[in-house]
């Protein structure tokens, strides 16, 4: 059924039958889902920690965030401990891979945030400490 992904979407957020068909509206909603649901099976998206000096949140080299391709962490695939700073950078990089994965497109030829960092400018700049991600699109483990 070509609207199978639609419907389990709205089951699984509790959508209201009024809520569904104002979902149809605009059609890019719908491509979205369609297109996420598909690459769920084959993707996640990977935050590795490429560099990381004096973080409080314990964030270390080589750990690695793993998040499905809707961006929602997977936890058992995550350190214990997430700062909310350094995820918050996460934001603009998994919508920019949503998009390019929702257009059929090659979601790891984005421009922009390949690369992110802390907010915190380290201990030299009146901070405390420094991490950078590298995001990316990876096979899904299975």
């Amino acid at each position: 059924m070509a609207d199978e992904p639609i419907k389990k979407y709205g089951d699984r957020v509790g959508y209201t039958d009024s809520e569904r068909e104002t979902f149809h509206e605009g059609g890019h909603r719908i491509r979205q889902v369609r297109r996420l649901s598909e690459a769920a099976s084959r993707y996640s998206i990977e935050a590795e920690v490429v560099t990381s000096r004096h973080c409080n949140a314990g964030h270390e080299k080589g750990q690695k965030l793993v998040m499905d391709v809707d961006g929602n962490f997977i936890t058992k695939l995550c350190p214990k401990r997430i700062c909310v700073y350094l995820a918050s950078q996460l934001t603009v990089p998994v919508a920019l891979i949503n998009e390019r994965l929702s257009e059929g497109l090659d979601p790891n030829d984005f421009h922009f945030m390949r690369l992110v960092r802390c907010p915190d400018a380290g201990v030299e700049c009146l901070g405390y400490g420094e991490v950078m991600l590298k995001v990316q699109v990876v096979p899904r483990a299975r």
